[in-house]
């Protein structure tokens, strides 16, 4: 009860008792009457005390209820999603093993001396990918539980690690890498995070970005630093991404329109946005169809 309701509460007899006397005495008020008045007057003090005790309970109790109907809805929606999650993940997993497994199957029946050179090689391919898809998939378990190296890395010595290893890829001998890291007005800060898991992810931003472009295409990737972030951005000009695949398209196993045909596992950019997202970053991806891509990570940089 707050200080001035306390002080009335408490005087409030004594003004009682002071007004029954002087009109008992002066003859003004009469008794019956001012009986009448104390009982009233009672009766309302008591409803008022009641409710001000009934309706901070029945406040608690009406909220109590509405924030365990919105905890357990909220929990209902969030199972029902990782429910969906699971079974989108199964079926991609089988559509990508079904495929590999298929053309290896036809190929063995297809060994003969004619085509035993072909179907080999096809042998040997789908292996390849089912090795490639293996790799991915325990790159992303062990995300999991791998303790993360907090050290400043150095990105501009990074990018060019990540470029060299994407442009030995067989295939790709004479593919355009441009690289441009911010050197004025200074240069760039180191992030802070673990260097192996960082050269992955970059690495699988370039390797992306090569698949879907022609081999007179460039890709570029730019480092730059700003509002206590680096920003690490791959940009090409390739196929893009339609607009409506675009929230979809870091899903496990994910596969959208223009990659079909094209060799991956459907992990890499799953897997780079796990990566950014242990660092305390973020992954942003603008794409417009027929123009091309821009796919940035965002990292926090070094401490100190």
């Amino acid at each position: 009860m707050s200080r001035p309701l306390s002080l009335i509460a408490i005087a409030l007899p004594a003004l009682l008792g002071l007004a029954l006397a002087l009109g008992m005495e002066t003859g003004a008020i009469p008794i019956t009457f001012l009986v009448l008045r104390l009982q009233v007057s009672a009766g309302l003090i008591a409803a008022i005390i009641g409710l001000a005790l009934t309706l901070p309970a029945l406040a608690f109790w009406a909220a109590r209820w509405w924030w365990k109907r919105r905890l357990t809805s909220v929990i209902r929606e969030e199972r029902r999603a990782q429910v969906e999650a699971r079974r989108r993940f199964v079926q991609r997993l089988n559509h990508e093993l079904k495929n590999p497994l298929t053309a290896i199957r036809a190929g063995l029946v297809n060994v003969a001396p004619v085509s035993s050179e072909r179907s080999l090689a096809t042998i040997d391919r789908q292996v390849e990918r089912l090795g490639r898809l293996a790799d991915d998939l325990r790159k992303l378990a062990d995300l999991e539980t791998r303790q993360l190296e907090r050290e400043p890395v150095d990105l501009a010595a990074l990018i060019e690690e990540a470029v060299e290893v994407a442009r030995a890829v067989p295939g790709r001998e004479g593919r355009t890498v441009a690289i441009q890291v911010q050197r004025i007005p200074w240069q760039l800060s180191p992030a802070q995070g673990d260097g192996d898991l960082l050269l992955l992810a970059v690495y699988n931003l370039i390797d992306n970005a090569l698949k879907f472009t022609s081999r007179d295409a460039a890709v570029e990737v730019r480092a730059t630093e700003g509002q206590g972030q680096v920003t690490v951005a791959v940009v090409d000009t390739g196929c893009g991404i339609p607009a409506e695949e675009l929230g979809n398209i870091t899903e496990e196993l994910y596969r959208g329109t223009h990659a079909q045909g094209i060799e991956g596992s459907g992990l890499g950019l799953a897997l780079v946005e796990r990566i950014a997202r242990l660092h305390g970053g973020e992954l942003d991806i603008r794409s417009r169809e027929g123009h091309g891509t821009v796919v940035e990570m965002r990292l926090p940089l070094a401490r100190g």
